[in-house]
């Protein structure tokens, strides 16, 4: 081998050899696989992530709106409860009119009205403070 040989033939020799040797296609060829494969990965991820954040919003909407509606279930229970003891109440004093009679006049006795006994401010007030000296009420002293 000559040291200062023809240039352009180790040139053809070596452009030759890339041609030839597999290697380094199949090294670029998998580089490129590898960036096609971190972009998938890559949007996949940002695909999870989006969907995750959209449906623990709408899990946590849909548990709102399910409190509320249980919430309007016990009242609805509550109100047919009311409802339902009213219409027991009306349906027997209904069933009870029939066990009551008419009053007439000589049913109904009459009473004299008793006079209530006026007592004068001054002397309502005189007796309570004398009844409290009387139940140690105003006491001097400690």
């Amino acid at each position: 081998m000559k040291p200062y040989g023809n240039q352009l033939n180790l040139k053809k020799k070596v452009s030759y050899e890339i041609k030839k040797n597999p290697e380094n296609i199949s090294i670029i060829n998998i580089k490129s696989i590898h960036q096609i494969f971190d972009t998938i990965n890559i949007s996949l991820l940002v695909l999870i992530f989006t969907l995750f954040f959209l449906s623990s919003n709408s899990q946590r909407k849909w548990s709102n709106t399910y409190k509320n509606l249980s919430k309007t279930r016990a009242i609805n229970y509550n109100l047919i409860d009311y409802i339902s003891k009213i219409e027991e109440f009306y349906i027997s004093e209904l069933e009870s009119l029939d066990n009551y009679r008419k009053t007439k006049p000589e049913d109904l006795i009459y009473l004299e009205k008793i006079s209530e006994k006026k007592e004068s401010l001054f002397n309502k007030n005189l007796s309570s403070f004398i009844e409290g000296f009387t139940d140690s009420k105003y006491q001097r002293g400690y």
